[in-house]
């Protein structure tokens, strides 16, 4: 009897739900339960549940790996990286130079990435010793270095020597078009791949898969003696180098991975959507990402996979459940934009402020 009280005592112990609430964070708990009300006020008003759960799907497959390359920066206590451009626009160069091959399915689409590869791991081993003189402010300089990069960008696809004919302006012959469809080329050939319905729900098994392999190769990778030394570098800078580990070194491995699964990312993104879109379309890509990394519970000091993970999902249902939902009860009325911004910047600024006491 005295066993029975005891348990009883124990299980109704504020200090347990205290305990739950410090380990799930308040940003998590606020969001799960705003999205547990979307759901419940789309019900209402009889919008199709299995429509929007597929695409809440789609976008966290999509965006899996662009939000995956904040964790190697943030690990080496480089911080977010505000430069995921730079990445993204080598995945997009990837993209652009299978499209003039006219390869397609998976030849197409690794094609693009084996030619993204090359040119993410020089541009950041370039963009990694720019961040290692301005130490202390990477990520007020990342975010220079990506606007400038996607401005730069742009006269590259004005003047770029491509000839295909789907890829060019027609009038006068020469320059990228802003947006390049890949129907007759990659486009979703992951999301495709081994997809099936469950009640209603369109799995992209292939697509999830992808960013599962990522994620186990993540984790895997911060076991190794390596892995380590990034995380005792983040940690404590001091105690890692009088450890004898290169501090300078693992922050520029840390930047080249971040910038590399930017342009795989940037690939997987564009065949998921189904179009390459060059210019200033990457310019603001990184803010999405960030947004889903500290909403998962990462933060300047410490992350793993598992936030990244729990921020992909949470952020991207949000976006994508959000949207609609406000659209339907707004009828007339389209700030599908003006939400999707409020959303992402809020979420951004609340999560740094909080980083920045903790």
């Amino acid at each position: 009897m005295e066993l029975q009280m005891t348990k009883g005592k124990r299980i109704s112990d504020p200090s347990h739900l205290r305990d739950f609430y410090e380990k799930f964070g308040l940003p998590r708990l606020i969001i799960s339960l705003f999205l547990l009300g979307l759901f419940m006020l789309a019900l209402i008003m009889k919008m199709d549940i299995t429509l929007l759960l597929s695409a809440s799907i789609d976008r966290i497959g999509m965006n899996g790996l662009l939000v995956l390359a904040m964790l190697p920066t943030l690990v080496t206590g480089v911080g977010l990286n505000f430069g995921l451009p730079v990445g993204f626009v080598c995945g997009l160069v990837g993209g652009v130079i299978s499209m003039e091959y006219n390869l397609t399915g998976f030849t197409g689409l690794f094609t693009a990435m084996l030619c993204a590869l090359p040119l993410a791991i020089i541009s950041g081993y370039l963009y990694a010793a720019l961040l290692d003189r301005v130490r202390g402010q990477e990520m007020m300089v990342g975010t220079y270095v990506g606007f400038a990069v996607v401005a730069g960008m742009c006269i590259f696809w004005l003047t770029a020597p491509f000839k295909n004919p789907a890829m060019i302006w027609a009038i006068g012959g020469k320059g990228l078009r802003v947006t390049l469809t890949l129907y007759e080329h990659y486009s979703k050939v992951l999301n495709n791949f081994l997809a099936f319905d469950l009640f209603g729900v369109t799995i992209p098994t292939g697509l999830l898969l992808f960013f599962a392999f990522f994620c186990w190769l993540a984790s895997l990778f911060f076991q190794t003696r390596t892995g380590l030394a990034m995380i005792a570098t983040g940690a404590n800078p001091m105690y890692a180098k009088s450890s004898g580990i290169n501090t300078r070194k693992m922050r520029y491995l840390s930047i080249v991975i971040s910038n590399v699964l930017a342009a795989l990312g940037a690939v997987v993104y564009a065949q998921s959507y189904g179009f390459l879109q060059l210019y200033t379309a990457p310019l603001y890509m990184a803010f999405p990402a960030v947004a889903a990394a500290l909403i998962g519970g990462a933060t300047l000091k410490k992350a793993t996979v598992s936030h990244i993970v729990i921020g992909t999902i949470l952020f991207q249902t949000l976006l994508t459940i959000a949207l609609p939902v406000t659209q339907t009860v707004l009828q007339g009325t389209d700030i599908s934009e003006i939400a999707r911004m409020i959303i992402s910047n809020g979420m951004i600024l609340y999560a740094l402020t909080r980083n920045e006491r903790g």
